[in-house]
Order: structure tokens, then C-alpha cells, then sequence
């Protein structure tokens, strides 16, 4: 499949993505995505990979690997549990670098939506790595099993640069907020808008709002997450207008997805969590910047702890008024 081109054209032979997709990017990214991919083709379907002084071995990631990915991400400040890995597992496919004893060494992981789309995540090196080009080698080859499809990713300041060279353009920043939650007054109600549990009739219309939102078909992602999650929808003169879920992960627990069409109606899902969870660890994944949400969520108790940069690779499809997402279930799968 993959072969020593040297053709000028800015888009790799072997590497392609969805029809159109292309005349969406500017032409200079175009460019880093062809020469990224064109690098080192013969070794992108490589096992092994040279790393110092050693060679390390590159293997599909499965669950008999989920406590040496876990000891990978805490080695860069992460708080995946095993539990939270192991839903990753569930809905994506990835690489892990090994070096002689079996310790781990770098991680990636792309996660397909439809035949055309995939998010990218869990893309770890281990800190004395960094500059080795051990993250760049795995990203190839993940970029190479998502050929003909758009791609999208949250960049931590570290991996930025590595992404940007690899073709990806910037959409915004991601704020992550996280604490223990405050006690708060309850937020005035939006009018006409009623909050209750997710019932099952209401599947089909929280998969249609996420779709809206994303661009692209999550039902399988979402029903994973739904299994492990409380979940709330709003609701409109009997139409399901936006949707919450809250679970466990990391310290205590992450409220997200969180789509609607209406920040107040964002953050009347999300007190409702902040309320039921007083006292507890809680983190919300802002997906763009909004004051008025960031400023309800650092008045419960959660301030803002990093940011991220989504960036894309082919079309960006995420909506940007509407039906949106204001919150994200976790980085690495929006």
C-alpha cells in the first residue's frame, strides 16, 4: 500500500482524503500532510523502530495492555484509570511501542465514526522520548490506517508542533475545567424548557443532536459512554432539544457530552450534575470559549485548569452555531 513516491504533488499516492475534503484545507497544510506522509514510507508497516541506542517494538494495542498504557499516562500527568483506557479500547484501535523489557514507550489511537471520519487520541510519549520522533513514527502509521478519512484531534501544547507538521490546521481552544464542586443557587430556568432523565425513546433524537453537533455519526461511541453514564436531556414542547451525560473517569467524575442549541440551556444540564455531585471532583471539557459558561463553571468550583487546541486534517464538520457542543465527553474522542 505504501510506496517511495517522489511525485511534487502535495498530496501523498498512497495517502488520500474524503472527496472534496482536500479543497477545504489550505494549500500549505496540504503540503506538511504530503511530505509527513511520504516520510519514512517503508517503515510505516515496520514492527520495530529504532529508538537510542535500542530498538523497540511497535504492537496493535489490546486490553492485555491497558495497565502498561495506563503507566504510560501517568508518566505525563494524565488521570486515565484502567476503567477509563478500557472504554477507549471498546471503540478504537491503536499502537503501543515497547522497548526490550516491556516497558512502554509511546501510544496512539484513532477512533472511526462512519467509513470517513476518525478521531485521533491517546497519543503518548514518555517525556525522555519527546524529541526522538517515536510520537511521529506511530503517528504516521495511525494517519496511514485512516487513509480516506477526516481527521480530528485535541494538540496538548507538547504534541502541537509534531500535528501541524503532520498537516493538521487549528480550529480553537478547549478549556478544561475541573474542582470540587461548590453549592450554587440553581441557575434561573430557560423558559419552556424542562430537564429529565434519558429514556430509552430518546435515543434516536440525543444520536441526531450529537450528529448535528459533530458532523459525523458517534452512535456507537455514544452508546458506550450512555452505559456507563447518568444521563439528562432537555426538552422542548415535547422535542428532545439538547442532552447531558455524566460518569466516572480520572479523579471523580467528567459531565459531557454536552449538546445543545443555547448556552443557557448548557448550563442548566450542567448545574443539575454540579448540584447532584456537591463536594465532589468534577471536570467539564469546554469545547469553545464561551464567559458566560466558563464563569458559571469557576463559580461552582470549577476553574480552569489547561487547554488544548482541536485541530483538523480534511473537512472540520463541527458545527459552530446551532445545535453544538459545548461540552466533550473526553479529549480524545470530542
Amino acid at each position: 500500500m505504501h510506496n517511495q513516491s517522489t511525485s511534487s504533488s502535495t498530496m501523498p499516492e498512497a495517502q488520500r482524503l474524503p472527496d472534496g475534503a482536500a479543497a477545504q484545507m489550505p494549500s500549505e497544510a496540504l503540503t506538511r500532510f504530503g511530505a509527513f506522509m511520504r516520510r519514512e514510507t517503508l517503515e510505516v508497516a515496520q514492527d520495530w523502530m529504532q529508538v537510542d541506542s535500542y530498538k523497540a517494538r511497535i504492537e496493535p494495542i489490546d486490553t492485555s495492555m491497558i495497565a502498561k498504557l495506563q503507566t504510560l499516562t501517568v508518566g505525563v500527568f494524565w488521570p486515565h484509570r484502567e476503567a477509563d483506557l478500557a472504554v477507549l479500547l471498546e471503540v478504537g484501535a491503536g499502537y503501543l511501542a515497547l522497548d526490550e523489557i516491556d516497558r512502554a514507550l509511546a501510544s496512539t489511537m484513532q477512533f472511526p465514526c462512519g467509513d470517513d471520519f476518525s478521531m485521533l487520541g491517546m497519543m503518548v510519549t514518555t517525556p525522555r522520548l519527546q524529541a526522538m520522533g517515536t510520537g511521529a513514527r506511530l503517528l504516521r502509521r495511525t494517519m496511514a490506517d485512516c487513509n480516506g478519512r477526516d481527521m480530528r484531534l485535541s494538540a496538548t501544547k507538547s504534541g502541537y508542533r509534531l500535528y501541524e507538521t503532520a498537516g493538521f490546521v487549528p480550529d480553537g481552544l478547549i478549556y478544561q475545567h475541573q474542582g470540587k464542586a461548590r453549592p450554587i443557587h440553581a441557575p434561573r430556568p430557560v423558559p419552556g424548557v424542562a430537564l429529565r432523565p434519558m429514556e430509552p425513546r430518546d435515543t434516536a433524537a440525543v444520536a441526531e443532536l450529537d450528529r448535528l453537533a459533530h458532523g459525523v455519526d458517534r452512535s456507537t461511541i455514544l452508546g458506550v459512554f450512555l452505559a456507563r453514564s447518568e444521563a439528562i436531556v432537555a426538552e422542548r414542547d415535547g422535542a428532545v432539544i439538547g442532552y447531558a451525560f455524566c460518569r466516572p473517569f480520572g479523579k471523580g467524575r467528567v459531565i459531557g457530552p454536552c449538546i445543545c442549541e443555547d448556552e443557557a440551556v448548557a448550563i442548566q444540564m450542567v448545574a443539575h450534575f454540579v448540584m447532584s455531585y456537591e463536594g465532589s471532583f468534577l471536570r467539564f471539557d469546554l469545547h469553545q470559549e464561551n464567559e458566560r459558561i466558563a464563569a458559571f463553571l469557576s463559580a461552582s468550583g470549577l476553574g480552569m485548569f489547561d487547554t488544548v487546541t482541536e485541530m483538523h486534517l480534511g473537512a472540520s464538520r463541527r458545527a459552530r452555531s446551532g445545535v453544538m457542543a459545548y461540552g466533550m465527553a473526553m479529549q480524545s474522542l470530542g
